[in-house]
């Protein structure tokens, strides 16, 4: 290749665009070399060398050399780190909620996204890391994480040869730890999403973090080549928190001391409401199958008796259930009415499919004993209303597992 370090010039890559597509070290030399922000946009944004040989996804040698370029603006350097990344654009959750969210980005307070299942937590959270930050990274907590997780610490590490191989040990980084090296390294904005931190302990978790969130001159963990990593104000913190599994007062008074702690629960009747139309017609609008103002009406009706009691039911709400679920409804229903070998030829019987799939096990997963006999009666109630639906599926769906429960308490007859 020609051009010299600091030289390397768009008609150096033009030049040499058959080398360049022969080996990604030609790119990230090219990209080392760079005389100017103009040759990075050549090579990444007109002619996408990094997704040549990275493809959608990951941070490769061709995007590290991106995000640590001196040339590489802001803009940039958000193009090749959240290549692949399908975020919906158009934020649905309510106003308030986002500017809320927002504002508490800004005061560099770590921000809890915490309400029922449904209520699109995980996606509003990818949503204010891109409005935020450059790039962000998504971790989903399970019940053996520890401080490890989140800060770093010891692991283990093979050395040597196959056969030869010695047991070692080195530091390794948190998901926190990790975020705030990718900050600093490629001198971006950056967030980090905690998701569902409740399926895990937060007080294990969180411990040396609260220290550090009180104390930014705390050190989070030290390399192994003696790189010390401390909270960094280029670095945001988001995490989601189902609050099926827990209530905001049973968390560990520390968390809703140290984080700014924003509830996304029942959207209004108005903005719920958009949203169904939109996704009716957005899945539905060229199949004719289904009528579109009653599948809303259903939609409506199912919402409203889980979350505030149904006018047919002998009973009261039955839980926290957000809309966002029957988005993937009219997706299985678009898919599904347009197939003779799916339901095609059975579009009523398609609904209640729907619904046994992707609205009735949400529900039963959380559910108690007398909140299974609810979603039972439930079903059942809107089966008899709704004449031209066949919600049988979702009902015995419901009705198997009661039975269930009912053997495993002994009392079923």
């Amino acid at each position: 290749m020609s051009g010299s370090t600091g030289n390397y010039t768009v008609e150096d890559a033009k030049d040499n665009l058959k080398v360049l597509r022969a080996g990604s070290n030609h790119v990230v030399s090219a990209i080392q070399k760079a005389a100017g922000e103009d040759v990075l946009d050549f090579l990444i944004r007109e002619q996408n060398l990094d997704i040549h040989y990275e493809g959608d996804q990951g941070i490769g040698a061709i995007r590290k050399a991106v995000l640590e370029s001196p040339h590489a603006s802001q803009g940039l350097k958000r193009t090749v780190i959240t290549r692949g990344d399908d975020t919906p654009k158009q934020m649905l959750v309510p106003d308030d909620v986002e500017r809320n969210a927002r504002t508490a980005l800004r005061t560099g307070k770590p921000v809890v996204l915490y309400g029922p299942t449904g209520t699109g937590k995980t996606t509003f959270a990818k949503q204010l890391a891109l409005q935020h930050c450059v790039g962000y990274s998504l971790h989903t907590a399970t019940p053996s994480w520890t401080a490890k997780d989140i800060i770093g610490g010891i692991g283990p590490k093979l050395t040597g040869s196959t056969g030869m191989q010695s047991l070692g040990y080195q530091t390794e980084l948190g998901a926190v730890s990790e975020g705030v090296r990718r900050a600093r390294n490629f001198d971006i904005s950056y967030s980090v999403i905690l998701d569902e931190i409740t399926r895990a302990d937060i007080s294990q978790i969180f411990g040396p973090l609260y220290t550090a969130i009180e104390n930014r001159n705390q050190t989070l963990i030290e390399t192994d080549d003696g790189e010390t990593i401390e909270l960094d104000e280029r670095l945001s913190i988001i995490c989601t928190m189902n609050m099926s599994d827990r209530t905001v007062n049973e968390l560990d008074n520390a968390i809703t001391r140290r984080f700014a702690m924003i509830e996304l629960d029942e959207y209004d009747d108005k903005d719920r409401r958009a949203l169904f139309n939109g996704w009716i017609e957005s899945n539905l609008e060229d199949i004719p199958l289904l009528d579109d103002a009653e599948l809303l009406d259903l939609f409506e009706r199912d919402y409203d008796g889980i979350n505030h009691g149904s006018e047919h039911a002998s009973r009261g709400p039955i839980m926290r259930f957000g809309p966002m679920h029957y988005h993937d409804v009219t997706v299985f229903l678009r898919e599904a009415l347009q197939d003779e070998s799916l339901y095609m030829d059975d579009p009523e019987r398609a609904v209640g499919q729907a619904f046994r799939t992707f609205i009735v096990p949400r529900l039963l997963n959380s559910a108690a004993f007398p909140q299974i006999e609810q979603i039972e009666e439930h079903y059942r109630a809107l089966n008899d209303s709704f004449g031209s639906f066949d919600l049988d599926p979702a009902a015995e769906l419901a009705g198997r597992e009661l039975e269930a429960e009912q053997r495993r308490m002994g009392s079923y007859q």
